[in-house]
């Protein structure tokens, strides 16, 4: 009897076969590799404009309910007195009024800011094989929400005005077609300086709500996930949201009343320091007029927006290897 085994023999007992054997380590091999180089999904540059837009329409009532509670020179009436005034006098679809330059503020706004600091910061950890210390996601929410505040002042400010126009008498309103005509009639009635009235307030406000809401969100994400508890699924995803939201309208309230009231203002501010000055006589809650409704609309629409993020990451985004 040979040393060798029969053909017949390994055929039968394939564990002693010397193919099976090595087909066997071949496939642990690429299992181990597969299992080593797991793969990430980052967003695209676009994502944050549309995410923000598909919460924008969610939210819309409650961002109208709170310029109106912001505008009103004494506190006459609380959100649901505000939302039945406005149902009773102009309809239910008047709660929607100014939805296209919510719109288009959104991708300007949100857009820029989200494509800025998700941009740096996967390019960062790319580079760092690690997430981004905390101090640098609030520099790079801040810069972002400069950026993103100047760019997206015109849209906001019609934005505002056509939200505020369903209170006024029909004599005094601008009555918009739309977010486009807006801007453009306020360009050739008022200048185009006129259209950046109130920018240096919106991009402050800008990089308070993105520090809020972006850095906060990623660091709250990174230390849900860090507990181990829960991992990268849409309860964390809501849970990181949420204290992002509180977060962004602690943070932005004083700098929002100010911002409103100068772009709805004809004239009587001459600047800054006036709306402060003036708004800082009515009591030092002035600047937190509107908070509840604030928070009402910030924290759904932050919870919303990145939930909208997250599933188009997942099902949209950009792979790359870990």
């Amino acid at each position: 009897m040979s040393g060798r085994a029969s053909p017949r023999f390994l055929r039968r007992c394939p564990r002693l076969n010397p193919l099976a054997v090595k087909s066997a380590a071949e496939w642990t091999v690429k299992g181990v590799t597969r299992m080593d180089m797991a793969e990430k999904k980052v967003s695209r540059w676009y994502f944050g404009g549309i995410a923000s837009c598909g919460a924008a329409c969610c939210t819309h009532p409650l961002d109208l309910l709170k310029v109106h509670l912001q505008t009103q020179q004494e506190v006459r009436m609380r959100m649901m007195g505000m939302m039945m005034d406005v149902v009773r006098r102009d309809g239910v679809l008047a709660l929607y009024s100014g939805l296209s330059a919510s719109l288009c503020r959104q991708l300007s706004y949100s857009l820029t800011r989200f494509a800025i600091y998700e941009t740096v910061r996967d390019r960062m950890w790319g580079a760092s094989h690690g997430p981004m210390p905390f101090y640098q996601k609030v520099l790079l929410g801040a810069f972002g929400g400069l950026v993103g505040g100047f760019i997206g002042t015109p849209a906001d400010m019609v934005n505002v005005r056509m939200q505020n126009d369903v209170k006024l008498p029909p004599e005094l309103r601008r009555n918009y077609t739309h977010a486009l005509d807006g801007m453009f009639r306020v360009w050739r009635e008022e200048g185009l300086r006129k259209l950046f009235s109130g920018a240096t307030m919106a991009s402050s406000r800008g990089a308070l709500v993105t520090v809020g809401q972006l850095s906060c969100y990623d660091q709250a994400k990174q230390l849900v996930l860090g507990t181990g508890v829960l991992s990268d699924n849409i309860l964390t995803h809501f849970l990181a949201s949420f204290i992002a939201g509180g977060c962004a309208t602690v943070l932005c309230q004083p700098l929002d009343v100010l911002k409103t009231r100068l772009m709805n203002s004809k004239g009587e501010y001459g600047g800054v320091m006036h709306c402060l000055t003036e708004t800082a006589k009515l009591g030092p809650m002035a600047f937190y007029k509107g908070l509840v409704p604030a928070g009402i609309r910030l924290v759904p629409q932050t919870v919303l927006t990145f939930i909208f993020l997250e599933q188009l990451r997942k099902y949209f985004g950009i792979v790359i290897i870990a």
